[in-house]
């Protein structure tokens, strides 16, 4: 009888991984080249960053997890792009025997930490394979972002 406890004990277990990461949408534009090469920039770009995070349930113990970012680096002398960058990075991760009053803080927190450190190193290898200097975007605190969003739901209520 112990044997057959501690198999339902294990079974019930939370379980917790990231199982496939993958790319479903690339978009770099670099609408002024070659002149943006060839004129040198007086000041520092200006950068517009826009961050969305989706997910989804695939099936009973699976969920995608999207980070969707993009990112309009300006030249501040003319007000021109140098370069817009979309990414659309998802994952599917396993989440099994969560409890459900832990399941959104998982999904909002757990899983886009684990997916920016892979977002961010496909973003700056795309700016650089578009002939910029590595695009390195500052790490990105997903509790802040998750609890600012509860406090704002809450005092909405």
């Amino acid at each position: 009888m112990a044997e057959k406890n501690g198999n339902a004990e294990a079974s019930a277990r939370p379980e917790f991984r990231m199982q496939k990461m993958y790319i479903k949408d690339l978009s770099f534009e670099n609408p002024y080249a070659p002149e943006v090469f060839i004129t040198p920039q007086k000041s520092e770009p200006k950068v517009e960053l826009n961050l969305n995070l989706n997910n989804k349930k695939v099936d009973d113990d699976h969920w995608e997890v999207t980070l969707q970012i993009t990112a309009k680096v300006v030249s501040k002398d003319e007000d021109k792009a140098m370069f817009i960058l979309e990414v659309e990075h998802a994952a599917v991760f396993l989440l099994k025997n969560i409890p459900v009053e832990h399941l959104d803080m998982v999904l909002k927190v757990d899983c886009p930490t684990l997916l920016f450190p892979f977002t961010r190193q496909i973003v700056s290898q795309v700016s650089v394979d578009g002939g910029f200097s590595p695009f390195l975007m500052e790490p990105i605190n997903f509790m802040a972002l998750f609890q600012n969003a509860k406090k704002q739901r809450e005092a909405q209520s």
